[in-house]
């Protein structure tokens, strides 16, 4: 009868400590403001993508490095599994999964080949930020608190649906990019500028 009791006691000794584990809330990331010339500055953002083509429906956890030079974007399995890195220079754009490696001199391209639809990495730097890319013509909707709600631009409508808060430079949390029968949707977990 010894045995249970000492079982018993140590399970009592472990409980508050497993029961003050549980009860901490967790942190969250604190609202990421989109700081002046932030088009010129490195992000990291973490996330999950969905991608529905031609009826066809895919999804994956996203992590995606940027710089002016390069660009690192990982896709996850549910698992926690690498499925897919791409990655930019100023050369070229490389696509390596499993047991297939892609190159080509842009990202619309390569993925083109790669997936069969086109990732359009060269604005997305961009829009991803709630901005329209350089030098392209492009057309702007604003919400009531003068966020832009939605952007038109090289045939790509590009919707904010969520920001992380709602004042006017706040960054997106929640992007839906439509073109033809593509849609591309980000739901952004955490930013970092």
């Amino acid at each position: 009868m010894a045995r249970p009791s000492l079982i018993w006691q140590f399970f009592l000794l472990l409980l508050p400590l497993a029961l003050s584990g549980c009860a901490s809330t967790p942190s969250t990331p604190q609202p990421v403001i989109r700081p002046a010339q932030a088009e010129h500055m490195p992000f990291l953002i973490n996330g999950r993508i969905a991608i529905q083509h031609n009826k066809q429906r895919h999804s994956a956890t996203l992590r995606w490095a940027h710089n002016a030079q390069e660009d690192e974007i990982l896709l996850f399995a549910p698992l926690g599994q690498t499925v897919a890195r791409i990655q930019r220079n100023a050369v070229e754009v490389m696509l390596d999964t499993s047991d297939q490696h892609y190159v080509a001199h842009d990202a619309e391209e390569l993925t083109q080949q790669a997936l069969g639809w086109r990732l359009p990495l060269a604005g997305l730097q961009y829009w991803i930020l709630a901005l329209p890319a350089p030098g392209a013509a492009y057309t702007t909707e604003r919400d009531a608190n003068g966020q832009t709600s939605v952007l038109y631009q090289d045939g790509w409508t590009v919707r904010y649906p969520r920001y992380a808060t709602t004042a006017l430079d706040s960054l997106p949390l929640h992007l839906v990019l439509q073109r033809e029968e593509l849609e591309i949707r980000l739901l952004i977990d955490g930013w970092e500028i």
